[in-house]
């Protein structure tokens, strides 16, 4: 199918919360994750989301010349082309974008995606992320509001942070501690500035001891009931019907956490769910196989020629896909999203 319209990814969004499931959104630097992202989401059945941060961005753009408006129109075309060629809806999405950043990544890219909508063409990017979590509340919302114009005119949805995450991610330090927590008080200021999609549609990343990277067990806290809480804070200030989950949320840092971390959060109303160190990691460890069973080929021991068909990196390369593609199957399989697909 071809990339999701803004229509089609709001209609996945709408049905990822009426029915309790969330999308896995994958985090990609290369044709090679990217394919391997697009066939563990066909494997699954399952719509999805496809996302690059400032550094994959980057990356994209070639590693001398790191720029990231480059990388991202390239991917969102090569994205567009492949994509027509699996059966399910694929929404393309920028992750992470600090403040420093905003002016080299989300805004030019926003521009671009106005001018297109302008033309009668699809927007480049179905989502974008901005980042407050390094700046004061009052700021990241005053941003966010800014950003949340400029994504309606460009039939965008935008996607906020409010709290930290710890760990670390494209060189943002989030640390760890009682920072990781958003407040009701937090969830309430949010829908103050931005409304509940009045003023455009947004998603919400609200931290409840998430953390980016790898942690082994006990280290990372997570307490899904504040998202319960930020709901039902917001429910009761709007007057809402008792069951209304005002906030479409993201989880982030998910990496590690257990099945009934992941279930609970969906269940709060989680439709998007980050997942990057995983599939890193599913994507380099058959890589790391490869070169250790075929050493004597892939290195030309000895004066020795080496054998071409194992250092051909396609032949590493498509184990790579493979095992990363069987990751995205899994995450689909934890966030209740495989075989889900709105046509």
């Amino acid at each position: 199918m071809p990339i999701a319209t803004p229509e089609k990814y709001a209609e996945m969004l709408d049905a990822a919360k009426a029915n309790s499931f969330a999308f896995p959104a994958i985090n990609v630097s290369s044709s090679q994750t990217l394919n391997a992202a697009l066939k563990g989401f066909a494997d699954a059945g399952a719509d999805g989301i496809i996302q690059i941060s400032t550094g994959g961005a980057e990356y994209l753009s070639g590693p001398t010349v790191k720029d990231m408006v480059t990388g991202s129109v390239a991917f969102a075309a090569y994205a567009a082309e492949v994509a027509k060629n699996y059966p399910v809806n694929i929404a393309l999405h920028t992750d992470h974008c600090p403040k420093d950043k905003l002016d080299g990544f989300v805004r030019p890219l926003l521009d671009i995606s106005a001018e297109r909508v302008q033309r009668g063409e699809a927007p480049l990017f179905q989502s974008h992320m901005w980042d407050g979590s390094a700046v004061p509340l009052d700021e990241n919302l005053q941003i966010a509001e800014e950003l949340l114009a400029k994504a309606k005119a460009a039939n965008i949805i935008l996607e906020i942070e409010v709290g930290v995450v710890g760990g670390e991610e494209d060189g943002v330090e989030g640390g760890m501690g009682e920072h990781l927590y958003t407040t009701p008080e937090d969830a309430l200021a949010t829908v103050r500035a931005l409304g509940v999609g009045e003023n455009g549609r947004y998603l919400t990343a609200l931290t409840f001891g998430n953390v980016h990277g790898v942690y082994k067990p006990g280290n990372v806290k997570l307490r899904p009931e504040i998202l319960k809480a930020a709901q039902e804070a917001v429910v009761k200030e709007l007057g809402l019907a008792a069951d209304a989950k005002p906030f479409d949320l993201v989880f982030h840092g998910g990496s590690g956490s257990t099945a009934e971390e992941i279930a609970a959060s969906v269940d709060y109303g989680v439709v998007k769910m980050n997942v990057d160190t995983d599939t890193q990691y599913a994507f380099t460890r058959p890589v790391a196989a490869h070169m250790f069973q075929n050493y004597d080929g892939v290195l030309k021991v000895d004066g020795e020629v080496g054998n071409k068909k194992t250092y051909d990196p396609r032949a590493w390369g498509k184990a790579a896909e493979a095992g990363m593609a069987a990751r995205v199957v899994e995450a689909c399989e934890h966030l209740r999203s495989a075989g889900k697909t709105v046509g």
